[in-house]
């Protein structure tokens, strides 16, 4: 795959319509295997494993552990459904998606900046990184009291624990994503003459893309998880609020209701992320990038 230099010479670039082509149709091949048992047995595992526990969980563990200690399934269901058909219910959901989502784009939107900066660089890396690593090594739980006090019980201090939360595992991705670009790619397109600002959008940030998807689909579920933490430590609402309202009340089962939701929340954030992803950033769909 290449690319015009701004002398005009081909070299290395970013996927052109060819590859993008390419990739398209090797992805396509790669899902019509998906749904091949031989060679994802995992299809027929999955669930099947999920049913075994289900079942045992059910008709077997009652007969050790008492119900109102750990509650069947079918109570569990039961309290789920209570739930969803009562209209306080979808206010509290709303109010935890309000404030992981607005959290989720401040520190993510920050993360990009600063990771830029830092990675692009060396004199603000210098500076910054020293703080950036402290800052890291704080239990972002432990803040949680600490923003209450500064903002209050309301949505405020709830988004910035999620924008904490969720910034690192960006910034880390987004510096190591820029650093990660094929040096002799660069070096080819220095010596054509291109500039700081052409290098960046045909090499890096291509280079980084899976690194940027992998920060976001980590980044989504701490802030969701940092949205509950925040109304644990204080609030009026939320699914944080409501987790503890059925813990006051001893409703087990309601509990394990309320941790479905937030389950499925991070599962659906997850594959929203994945989605985007396979659309944006197809060629790389494959790579298996882990950075927190």
């Amino acid at each position: 795959m290449t690319t015009a230099t701004p002398t005009g010479a081909p070299v290395a670039g970013p996927p052109g319509p060819a590859a993008k082509k390419a990739a398209k149709k090797a992805a396509k091949q790669r899902r019509s295997g998906r749904f091949d048992v031989r060679e994802r047995p995992e299809l027929l595992l999955v669930p099947g494993v999920f049913v075994v526990l289900i079942v045992l969980w059910e008709f077997v563990i009652p007969l050790f552990v008492d119900d109102y200690v750990l509650p069947v399934p079918s109570r569990i269901v039961e309290s789920l459904w209570s739930q969803l058909t009562d209209a306080l219910f979808w206010g509290h959901l709303e109010v935890t998606l309000r404030e992981s989502l607005i959290g989720f784009v401040i520190g993510v939107g920050t993360a990009v900046l600063l990771g830029t900066a830092i990675s692009q660089v060396r004199l603000v890396e210098k500076t910054l990184m020293p703080y950036v690593v402290a800052f890291q090594t704080v239990p972002k739980v432990a803040l949680a009291p600490l923003f209450v006090v500064w903002f209050g019980f309301g949505l405020t201090s709830k988004i910035v624990m999620a924008a904490v939360i969720s910034f690192f595992p960006m910034l880390i991705n987004v510096i190591e994503g820029l650093k990660a670009a094929d040096a002799d790619r660069i070096q080819m397109l220095t010596v054509f003459g291109a500039s700081k600002l052409q290098i960046f959008r045909m090499v890096r940030l291509p280079s980084a893309m899976p690194f940027i998807f992998a920060g976001l689909d980590i980044g989504i579920v701490f802030a969701i998880l940092g949205a509950v933490v925040g109304e644990f430590i204080g609030a009026k609402e939320g699914l944080g609020y409501l987790l503890l309202q059925t813990n006051y009340n001893f409703d087990i089962a309601g509990m394990f209701a309320v941790l479905v939701v937030l389950s499925v929340l991070g599962l659906l954030a997850h594959s929203l992320i994945r989605f985007t992803q396979r659309k944006v950033a197809f060629w790389a769909e494959e790579s298996r990038v882990i950075a927190a």
